[in-house]
């Protein structure tokens, strides 16, 4: 009786994974070939220079003598608790912070409920037209805004002086107003928050509206009971950015001030005096120095803020 030939053929299984295994390293190839760019500019231009800066805020580095870079360990650290400058810059800068971070939030929040009303005519133009500032660049915001503000010529303080009969404010020369004038500076800018507090406002279920009214609440009683805690995590996302870009203020204080913080050191921001430190007086240690301490202190405040948003941050698919 004849038998058939015996074939030692690969299993199947054996080989389709084979081939799964090629593809998936072949996407993984192209995938980090059109990453490339993005990973050599963080390499070098994010991550190298912080990694420089951590190193050079152990020495007395000076870019114009590197030669005589000598290490000096935790004094650039201990000099942060006795240098009578660096207090003044902290505490323009938390005033500052106090000052514009709840314009920051509730200004665009205003916009963002006025601009999602039902019986708002002509809604989508108010919402171009509100984020159309953002679009300008800061140096020209600056520029716009000198202009706005002189105590001589703008037009703001004739229009005070119009309207009230009193003359206005010598904005940037006063060192009592002039925070809040780079506060209202910034006001153009909040379109962009506004944008994003909408699309919060417009996510909420309608449904919870609806209940709310069947129980009797008002329309103020609906915005505090159901809009706010429903956008509670929008609001939460831009107060981060809002305290971090308030820590981070510089260019609009570099330009008003002509990098000399005046009136009065009124306008010496934190990132100013780190900037003067580093590249005008060329401390590049004490200067690396501080921005690290910066960094730590947002950090800690960021940790902060997180252990904190479990008592008034609502997520619908939360505990």
């Amino acid at each position: 009786m004849a038998t058939l030939p015996q074939y030692n053929s690969q299993p199947a299984e054996p080989l389709r994974e084979h081939r799964s295994s090629l593809l998936l390293r072949r996407e993984v190839k192209w995938g980090l070939f059109f990453l490339s760019p993005w990973i050599l500019g963080f390499i070098i231009f994010t991550l190298l220079p912080t990694v420089a800066s951590l190193v050079f805020s152990f020495t007395n580095y000076n870019p114009i003598e590197p030669e005589n870079i000598k290490f000096v360990g935790l004094d650039n650290y201990a000099r942060l608790f006795t240098d009578p400058f660096l207090r003044q810059a902290v505490f323009v800068t938390l005033r500052f912070v106090i000052i514009s971070v709840p314009f920051a939030i509730l200004l665009p929040l205003g916009l963002a409920v006025l601009v999602n009303s039902e019986h708002l005519f002509g809604k989508n133009i108010f919402r171009t037209l509100f984020y159309m500032p953002y679009m300008i660049p800061v140096v020209v915001n600056v520029m716009v805004w000198g202009g706005i503000m002189n105590s001589e010529s703008g037009w703001l303080n004739r229009g005070i002086e119009f309207l009230f009969g009193v003359q206005g404010p010598r904005w940037y020369q006063d060192e009592n107003w002039v925070l809040p004038a780079l506060t209202i500076m910034g006001f153009w800018g909040v379109g962009n928050t506004m944008l994003v507090l909408l699309a919060g406002l417009q996510n909420v279920p309608s449904e919870l509206y609806d209940a709310s009214k069947v129980d009797g609440a008002n329309g103020f009683q609906r915005f505090m009971k159901v809009t706010l805690p429903m956008i509670s995590p929008v609001i939460f996302y831009n107060l981060m950015l809002a305290l971090i870009g308030s820590f981070q203020y510089f260019v609009q204080a570099y330009i008003i001030s002509n990098g000399r913080g005046d009136p009065n050191g009124s306008t010496m921001f934190y990132n100013l005096y780190l900037y003067r430190t580093a590249f005008n007086f060329l401390d590049m240690g004490y200067g690396s120095t501080l921005a690290w301490a910066m960094f730590i202190f947002v950090l800690l405040l960021t940790v902060l803020l997180f252990k904190t948003q479990n008592r008034w941050v609502y997520y619908a698919g939360g505990d």
